[in-house]
């Protein structure tokens, strides 16, 4: 075990995927109390609701934790067309409930293009960031008004993969800040519909791939055990 604590404080970079209804924190408390080490932390925040690549730093690495949350992302997943909720997400009821009978594929597909180049960005209030040294969502939970200004964002690339309404499929290609979920609350909106984040899945990092990522379940495995369930490369 020595061996391997001396490879983390060394610092290693651990690709992780992310699992549903864990917070990237969770990732990182899970990590450091199995390495036995305090310095960890993880390159970009996936909500509990997102799955998918998580780049966790061990050690010296952590040092370069600002240099992969500015890698392009790249992310997969589902819009739900008709209402909206106030999280833009899954994590609130759905309310304000509208036809969507007149939405046809071809103007799901044109309004893309209203969310594609550099653009501004408003965040969700449900959200970490901070005002007067609290995270946003902390008083946007007690009823407190927020307002949260326009942050410049670039989505190099909008695409609707398959439409199954009222769900549909979405690919998005972006620079860092940029929020998904903004995006479908700003899409339905644009839609005249509303819309909120049904799914989402973070995809790449960089060249960092999902696909090359460990399970947690794996990750866990390995270190108790010095050995990966079948399919988990040693990152």
């Amino acid at each position: 075990m020595q061996k391997d604590l001396n490879k983390y404080e060394a610092g290693q970079v651990i690709l992780i995927d992310k699992p549903l209804d864990w917070t990237s924190f969770d990732v990182v408390r899970k990590i450091r109390s199995l390495i036995k080490i305090k310095k960890v932390g993880h390159a970009g925040t996936l909500d509990p609701l997102a799955t998918g690549l998580l780049i966790v730093c061990t050690g010296k690495f952590t040092k370069k934790i600002n240099e992969y949350m500015g890698m392009e992302k790249e992310y997969t997943g589902s819009f739900t067309l008709g209402a909206i909720t106030p999280t833009y997400d899954l994590e609130s009821e759905p309310i304000e409930t509208k036809d969507i009978s007149e939405i046809t594929e071809e103007k799901l597909r044109a309004a893309t293009a209203f969310f594609t180049g550099d653009i501004l960005q408003v965040p969700p209030i449900h959200s970490a960031i901070k005002q007067a040294g609290k995270p946003v969502y902390l008083m946007a939970r007690k009823g407190i008004d927020v307002v949260l200004e326009p942050r410049p964002v670039t989505i190099k690339s909008f695409t609707i993969e398959k439409v199954d309404l009222p769900v549909v499929y979405f690919k998005v290609v972006c620079t860092t800040g940029t929020y998904i979920r903004s995006l479908a609350n700003d899409y339905g909106q644009q839609l005249g519909c509303g819309a909120y984040l049904s799914s989402l899945r973070r995809t790449r990092i960089g060249d960092y791939l999902a696909a090359d990522a460990q399970t947690m379940e794996g990750f866990v495995r390995k270190e108790k055990t010095g050995t990966f369930l079948e399919g988990q490369p040693d990152t």
